[in-house]
């Protein structure tokens, strides 16, 4: 398997889920506008993602890996209103929560492995 291969399929996988809820979603005024915004950000993170491993260099790689921890952040607080406002149930949003904030910490972790190794000319 290629370097980052297994988060990119994580992501990806994430990206499924993130459609399927979106498409539980109410068809009220505040589902189809959070709708919208969780799919955007939450289907981002893959492309983002593979945009990174394409990194021209490690500062942009760098970059590229906060971009995915910001839309992952962002999934995440569209996550948390659609549960707060139990817009659909608990048992389909709760695995999506936790395997965004499991990325979000994997994401994090291998950005601060970059950083740490950028600075130590690695």
């Amino acid at each position: 398997m290629a370097k980052g291969e297994d988060i990119q399929s994580r992501l990806s996988g994430f990206a499924v889920q993130v459609m399927v809820l979106c498409d539980r979603l109410p068809r009220t005024f505040a589902g189809k506008h959070i709708g919208e915004q969780l799919f955007r950000s939450g289907t981002a993170c893959a492309a983002n993602y593979a945009e990174a491993r394409g990194a021209e260099s490690r500062n942009d790689f760098i970059h590229k890996l906060g971009i995915v921890r910001k839309e992952l952040n962002e999934t995440l607080v569209w996550l948390d209103l659609v549960a707060k406002r139990g817009m659909v149930g608990d048992e389909t949003v709760a695995p999506t929560r936790m395997e965004c904030d499991e990325l979000c910490r994997i994401v994090s972790a291998s950005r601060k492995t970059a950083e740490l190794n950028q600075r130590q000319g690695r």
